[in-house]
């Protein structure tokens, strides 16, 4: 018998869009990014660490999240939400209790 995951389904009000990227060619023999919206959800963003590095006069700043939303579609890593202007890249997707009915996932935000 699977332990019931203690995940409250009224939290997940945060409205994310899910997108996937592809590559086309830049024309100068490079690459660019194309990201393109694959599906809207609604989540619980939970902040999990924050750090700072300096280092080569600059700082970089790195916050991760852990993301829980409803199964139901083609989340993978590589992938990334957005928010309005914040950008979360996804690292990892698992299924945390093994019923198929949630995704977590932990998510970098950039420029955060």
């Amino acid at each position: 018998m699977k332990r019931a995951l203690g995940i409250d389904p009224g939290r997940f009000r945060t409205e994310l869009v899910l997108e996937s990227v592809t590559d086309a060619s830049d024309g100068m023999g490079g690459e660019v990014e194309n990201w393109s919206a694959v599906a809207t959800v609604f989540a619980h963003i939970e902040p999990v660490s924050a750090k700072s590095v300096y280092g080569a006069g600059q700082t970089l700043e790195t916050v991760t999240h852990l993301i829980t939303l409803r199964q139901g579609g083609d989340v993978k890593s590589g992938m990334r939400f957005t928010a309005g202007t914040r950008i979360f890249d996804i690292l990892t997707v698992h299924d945390p209790d093994e019923t198929g009915r949630y995704f977590q996932c932990e998510a970098r935000e950039i420029g955060r």
